[in-house]
């Protein structure tokens, strides 16, 4: 086996990270809590959660959903709907609203409810529930940092949307654009006030943990220049979170250890091609490319709501002219600072204030409105990304902005009301326990 190096890892990083070519498909990523229907704030037995997943067709890869998204468990036991790609937004969008709706009749069958919210908003115990050395691993090196790993792990959830990287004439354009629109999405989308019951200070919670975990992985490279280069460095920057080892052996990685250090020898052992491909899957920053570029700032919505930040980025990345309006609208932004997303100045300040920071809001409804046209020409056109024919990715966007940051909202004030109210903060409510 030919030994890698510094040089080959980054010329294949380089390669297969970014897939070259004219956009064509986009995917979306909507992950959920699971509540019990009536007494959500008692933790869920993982076995009621696996018998519900039972009632979906059995398939050797994991349940069987009807559309063909890929169902995965999260370490604490919320569950996430991965579509697969699709060539329209219109197609992305039923085909994860197919498998939602299969999803949630599973959940039923044992009394269970699925909770879009960027943080767990109910006073619950959170438990590590999955048992793979991967996931070992992960929580024991998060735990050297502080509490916020575990936090990450049990108690947030997001919306991830996915799209191509581009041409090579556009990938450097597109890379840039995903970054510049990342604290407008955070604050957009904020989603998760609450923490242990209680309210933070932050509209999005979940994205300040994330702030607050280790920057080796979490934090953006930088979004200027060459991607290729930028992403192959940080890469090879970042800290080893896991060895993989034989059955019984534990995944715990040297303290320290980049995976730099590990080409230069400092490992248990040579690192190979697998070990690199798999230390690329454990890396968290906010726009990871995987030969798409995958967006990870956007807290969990409730219900459908994954819908909006789907139309949203699908619309801005896919059409030039909406993508020209939306940085014309970033770039009046205030400088972010020295510090790299998301612990920047302005992605704090989209995490604390949402929608009620008048800069921030500014820019959304520019990007929104910038959005609302590329549909209307698609529907108009009745080609493209588009060819929504309903129009209901459209209406979604509209009454999405009409409802939040039009009035300087984000749907974090609305568990913030319920919790001024005297209500349990759930989009879907339950009677007391």
């Amino acid at each position: 086996m030919t030994p890698l190096t510094e040089a080959s890892a980054e010329r294949h990083l380089a390669g297969i990270c970014f897939k070259i070519g004219p956009p064509r498909l986009v995917g979306v990523e909507a992950e959920w809590f699971v509540h019990d229907d009536r007494c959500p704030e008692a933790p869920v037995d993982p076995a009621r959660v696996a018998a519900a997943l039972a009632a979906l067709p059995a398939h050797p890869d994991g349940p069987l959903l009807p559309a063909g998204s890929r169902l995965t468990e999260e370490p604490g036991g919320q569950v996430e709907l991965s579509s697969p790609p699709a060539e329209t937004l219109r197609a992305c969008a039923e085909l994860l609203l197919t498998d939602q709706a299969a999803l949630r009749a599973a959940c039923a069958t044992q009394g269970l409810t699925l909770t879009g919210s960027g943080t767990d908003p109910l006073a619950r115990e959170r438990r590590m529930q999955a048992s793979h050395p991967r996931y070992l691993a992960m929580e024991q090196y998060f735990e050297r940092g502080g509490p916020w790993g575990r936090v990450m792990m049990t108690g947030t959830a997001s919306v991830q949307v996915c799209v191509d990287s581009g041409t090579e004439r556009q990938i450097a354009g597109r890379w840039r654009l995903t970054h510049l629109l990342g604290p407008v999405l955070v604050a957009a989308f904020a989603n998760s006030p609450l923490l242990d019951g209680r309210p933070t200070g932050y509209r999005s919670t979940r994205q300040m943990v994330w702030s607050r975990m280790d920057a080796s992985r979490t934090t953006a490279p930088a979004p200027d220049g060459d991607p290729r280069t930028a992403w192959a460095r940080y890469v090879l920057d970042a800290e080893v979170l896991c060895v993989r080892r034989p059955d019984g052996l534990p995944w715990t990685a040297p303290a320290g250890l980049t995976f730099r250090d590990w080409l230069r020898g400092a490992g248990e052992r040579p690192a190979t091609l697998a070990d690199l491909e798999y230390h690329r899957t454990t890396l968290f920053p906010p726009v990871r490319p995987r030969g798409h570029l995958e967006l990870r700032m956007i807290d969990a919505q409730p219900g459908e709501g994954w819908l909006v930040p789907l139309a949203l980025v699908g619309a801005l990345l896919d059409d030039p002219r909406a993508a020209d309006a939306a940085l014309e609208a970033l770039d009046r932004l205030p400088d972010p600072g020295p510090d790299a997303a998301p612990r920047s100045a302005l992605w704090q300040r989209a995490a604390s204030a949402g929608m009620s920071d008048p800069e921030l809001r500014r820019a959304a409804l520019a990007c929104f409105a910038a959005a609302d046209r590329a549909l209307a020409r698609r529907e108009e056109g009745g080609t493209g990304a588009g060819r929504d024919g309903d129009g209901r990715l459209r209406r979604a966007l509209g009454e999405f902005a009409e409802r939040y940051p039009m009035r300087g909202r984000c749907p974090a004030d609305d568990q913030l009301d319920a919790v001024r109210a005297g209500a349990r903060p759930l989009p879907e409510e339950a009677p007391p326990c």
